[in-house]
């Protein structure tokens, strides 16, 4: 029993190490639809297109103003998000 779980999380290692933060300042569509809870491609797309046509995202709360983002979209992802920039007293 112990063998089969080292090799399941052999197995699974490099999947876990895919995921990670995304920045919304770089990230393309697909990657914002693959890493972000309740964000599929439309909204992945609104996000570029926002960012395209608006500059760059200055926090994760500006995402509220992507049609089709709302505050619990955010809250799922909010630890998974980034602008570019660390939060300050963190490296």
């Amino acid at each position: 029993m112990k063998i089969r779980m080292v090799l399941v999380a052999a197995m699974l290692a490099p999947v876990w190490a895919l995921a990670g933060p995304v920045d919304l300042n770089t990230a393309d569509a697909p990657t914002l639809a693959e890493e972000l809870d309740g964000v599929g491609m439309a909204r992945a797309q609104a996000i570029v297109e926002y960012r395209e046509k608006n500059g760059q995202f200055r926090s994760v709360d500006e995402l509220l103003n992507v049609k089709g983002i709302g505050p619990q979209v955010i809250e799922k992802n909010r630890t998974n998000l980034r602008t570019g920039e660390q939060p300050s007293g963190k490296r």
